[in-house]
């Protein structure tokens, strides 16, 4: 181990001490409080926009001079109209009711003894997130107001803009008279830094990962605490034998298109054998219009123009580009199994007036999000209700979907009595 990487490891170890010392001061802070720290950073990030976007500028620069896809270029790139959602996200968020303290499901027993659940915050947490800074945001101000500190660890593309961005965030919780470590961002792009922050399980109770899968797979692997992971988005669209055609078609274009780099963006599109001659060739048409490259099944290819034959690796990539794969079929069944087979769990949606079809994929595709006659776009903490997200589980234990204020929180047992002992049941 060299000097560098033992530095690296106190470094780590000295910010997982004062996140969890942080943590127990949070736990207890009145909404009012939170919700003044996080009116302060919205304040601050409005007002300091040339700031943040010279910073964002020398990260595009790089990124350009280091060959950055076009697609993760745009994830990482501040304008005025994304701060304006950074902004309002914030100010979203301290309006959202506050879960910590929350009781649920409260029930008396014979005894008398009152019991239920309270929302607690789950104490100290870590994000590790590839390219796009305004998760520095959405991670902190839901943590912050979910009552948890957290460890900020961005991708080395979006260092200057995370800095920026974390030194606003710090500024305004100290303002509001918040606990330092409350939020921190981990302050070097070398990777020993991640490794490290994976092994602090005295600290840090939970790790979250916003990345490819390369870097999901390596946290999961190393990680010697639980991590909930937000996997690629593979997303389906079905458009079925009974579906309202004129829908279908701006619902497919928006989902492929409205914006490509973003994981909730669809990847396939599947067709019924009965609409397919209708639909196909103008939907290609629209998509070609649009710059996107079609990948197609061999019916497909028959319906439309210059499209690609679809290899058996397409059903399992996620573009986050101009490219689609098509894929016509023949019944209803054959729909969900390929989407359960070949999915990555994110979000899926189906385009039918059959309101029984729709209810069998609801129930029946086992992704995290599920949708009838909408655009795939839909599916975010935003668009939910939960104001920002820390991201898109596509676990099944703890939380699945958008992970809101409620999923940064977990459940205790409070039990609320009258005198009762064992020797003495029932007060009184």
């Amino acid at each position: 181990m060299t000097v560098a990487d033992v530095s690296i490891q106190q470094t780590i170890a000295e910010m997982g001490r004062s996140a969890r010392q942080a943590s127990r001061i949070m736990a207890a802070v009145p909404p009012a409080t939170k919700n003044r720290a996080l009116e302060l950073m919205a304040l601050a990030f409005d007002e300091g926009r040339e700031r943040i976007k010279a910073r964002n500028a020398i990260d595009l620069e790089k990124g350009a001079a280091n060959g950055l896809a076009p697609a993760m270029i745009d994830r990482l790139r501040l304008t005025d109209v994304r701060i304006d959602g950074i902004v309002a996200a914030v100010r979203e968020i301290a309006a959202l009711p506050d879960p910590v303290g929350g009781i649920e499901d409260m029930a008396v027993r014979p005894n008398g003894l009152r019991i239920g659940h309270m929302r607690a915050p789950i104490g100290v947490i870590g994000i590790i997130y590839e390219s796009r800074p305004n998760v520095t945001v959405d991670a902190g101000a839901l943590c912050l107001k979910s009552g948890n500190a957290v460890i900020l660890r961005g991708g080395s593309e979006a260092f200057e803009s995370n800095t920026v961005l974390a030194e606003t965030m710090v500024d305004a919780c100290a303002r509001a008279g918040l606990p330092q470590g409350a939020v921190q961002l981990v302050p070097t792009t070398d990777r020993a830094a991640v490794g490290a922050l994976l092994k602090l399980d005295k600290y840090v109770d939970l790790i979250i990962p916003r990345g490819g899968k390369n870097l999901i797979r390596r946290i999961v692997q190393d990680s010697v605490i639980p991590v909930i992971k937000h996997l690629d988005g593979n997303c389906f669209v079905y458009v079925d034998e009974f579906a309202d055609l004129e829908k279908a078609l701006p619902i497919v274009v928006d989902s492929k298109t409205q914006r490509t780099g973003v994981c909730n963006a669809a990847e396939t599109l599947l067709v019924h054998s009965g609409v397919a001659e209708e639909f196909l060739p103008g939907c290609l048409k629209a998509l070609q219009e649009r710059g996107v490259e079609i990948r197609g099944c061999d019916r497909t290819q028959r319906l439309g123009s210059n499209v690609v034959p679809a290899t058996e690796g397409d059903w399992d990539e996620e573009y986050l580009d101009l490219v689609l794969a098509v894929k016509v079929v023949d019944t209803f069944d054959e729909a969900v199994d390929f989407i359960n087979a070949h999915s990555s769990g994110h979000t899926e949606s189906i385009v039918t007036r059959d309101f029984d079809r729709a209810n069998r994929f609801l129930r029946r595709i086992g992704s995290a999000c599920v949708h009838v006659n909408c655009s795939t776009r839909f599916s975010d903490g935003g668009e939910y209700g939960l104001g920002a997200e820390i991201g898109i589980s596509t676990d099944k234990l703890h939380a699945r979907g958008p992970m809101g204020l409620r999923e940064l929180t977990c459940a205790k047992w409070i039990v609320l009595g009258e005198g009762q002992t064992k020797e003495n049941p029932v007060a009184g």
